[in-house]
């Protein structure tokens, strides 16, 4: 035991206190913070002036309408389920509503529809105008207006046009059979469908917070992995290229130094993991006091306790679980680069794990879920799919960790027995009847 401290001592005091390891504390959260406002600042970027749309509305009566809503703000509609999350195109509304088009009437003055496309395209080339819009006599019944513009790959600007158009059009449709729009829009309005789970204790509002949980624990876990799994896998075969395996082996067992390699290394990105997790926890509850100050409510979301201790079970679990396979990965090869190689199926795994979302969400109770939550490679994401929508057997969720951390025990002891002789082979990787060999020899 003492021999294994000094390991784990030693590989974790040596990286923290490197300049790279507080550099990438302080400056990962940055960064993240960053590319998560940088699309929204972007976007909101007004690069030129109003767009310059002309408008030839042979019917004679939409310009106006037109006009009048091209300028109106519309909101995008409630989702129908609270606990779903917002389309993608409802987080491109604000967008669209900030763009500026200036729209107007182009005069027909006896001219027929050729002659004026033709002026108008000359107005485009001399960039004195960006584009025309063409409502043809049967628009109402064809529903097919078309638009002639520079820049056709303007989005924001189709979107406003599209919207506008829809509202015109119907509104006249309306109007024709002497329908109310007001009546119409108020019958139409959306429903918003509140969901409850039925518990042991009776039922309960269903907020979406357990998918949440779910969906943060595998994204921490695959950010982690593709963070500290490399590292892993170099420090396992640091010893190699340094050649001090065979002053390290005469001292410490081959297990215990692996073990200690991983233990030390995982310990260093829990540490790193913590200090940003309560740097969000802060930065959150100095939000809410903000809001709260001025006036806005905001309400965290609340996640029972059981929840946050299985997902601090499951998350160590498989961290644990997929660094191993690196550290045993790195047992077998000679340099990072080799082990980098071989990484790949690792990422393969824990995206199938994600995959299996939907199917486990579903019939959480089915022989298939039990199934996939008790394999090692997929229970830290599967297992808590099941707790958070039809919460399993006690028994069920135990099993799971045991075979799970048996699964950690087991691939280190077959590590520790490819390491031992690995570590003294130099200049090519073993091959897999090499690796058989070294586990089975004594």
């Amino acid at each position: 035991m003492r021999k294994f401290r000094a390991v784990v001592k030693r590989e974790y005091i040596q990286r923290v206190r490197s300049k790279m390891f507080v550099l990438m504390t302080i400056l990962a959260p940055v960064l993240v913070a960053f590319f998560g406002i940088a699309p929204t600042l972007i976007f909101a970027i007004r690069a030129g002036g109003p767009v310059r749309i002309g408008v030839i509305d042979q019917t004679g009566k939409l310009y106006d309408h037109l006009a009048a809503a091209i300028n109106t703000d519309v909101p995008a509609e409630p989702t129908p389920d609270i606990t779903a999350t917002p389309k993608i195109d409802d987080r491109f509304q604000g967008m669209a509503n900030s763009r500026e088009i200036d729209l107007f009437q182009v005069k027909t003055d006896g001219r027929s529809i050729e002659e004026i496309r033709a002026d108008l395209d000359n107005q485009i080339r001399s960039k004195e105008i960006h584009g025309y819009l063409v409502l043809p006599p049967d628009v109402l019944i064809t529903s097919r207006p078309q638009f002639f513009g520079a820049n056709t790959v303007d989005f924001l600007t189709k979107r406003l046009l599209t919207q506008a158009l829809n509202r015109t059009i119907r509104d006249q449709r309306l109007q024709q059979a002497k329908i109310d729009t007001r009546t119409i829009e108020e019958l139409s309005k959306p429903i918003a469908l509140r969901s409850a789970r039925v518990g042991a204790s009776g039922a309960e509002r269903d907020s979406g917070e357990g998918f949440i949980l779910v969906f943060g624990a595998g994204f921490v876990m695959y950010i982690t992995i593709l963070l500290y799994g490399q590292m892993i896998l170099g420090a396992v075969i640091e010893e190699k290229e340094t050649k001090i395996a065979e002053v390290l082996f005469s001292s410490v067992r081959p297990f215990t130094l692996l073990l200690g390699k991983l233990v030390g290394v995982s310990l260093l990105a829990l540490t790193q993991l913590a200090i940003w997790g309560l740097g969000l926890l802060a930065l959150t509850a100095y939000g809410v006091n903000v809001l709260a100050s001025r006036g806005i409510p905001m309400q965290i979301p609340r996640v029972p306790l059981i929840h946050i201790v299985f997902f601090a079970l499951f998350f160590l679990l498989g961290y644990f679980v997929y660094a191993t396979i690196y550290a045993f990965l790195g047992s077998m090869v000679t340099t990072p680069q080799e082990g980098g190689q071989l990484a790949m199926p690792i990422i393969f795994l824990l995206v199938i794990g994600f995959y299996f979302f939907l199917p486990v969400s579903q019939s959480p109770d089915s022989s298939f879920a039990f199934w996939v939550s008790m394999t090692p490679f997929f229970a830290p994401i599967t297992m808590m799919v099941r707790i958070t929508t039809q919460t399993p057997p006690l028994w069920q969720i135990g099993l799971s960790l045991l075979i799970g951390f048996a699964t950690v025990l087991l691939l280190m002891w077959i590590a520790s027995r490819i390491y031992r002789i690995g570590m003294l082979m130099y200049g090519k990787r073993a091959s897999v009847g090499q690796v058989l060999r070294w586990v089975r020899q004594p």
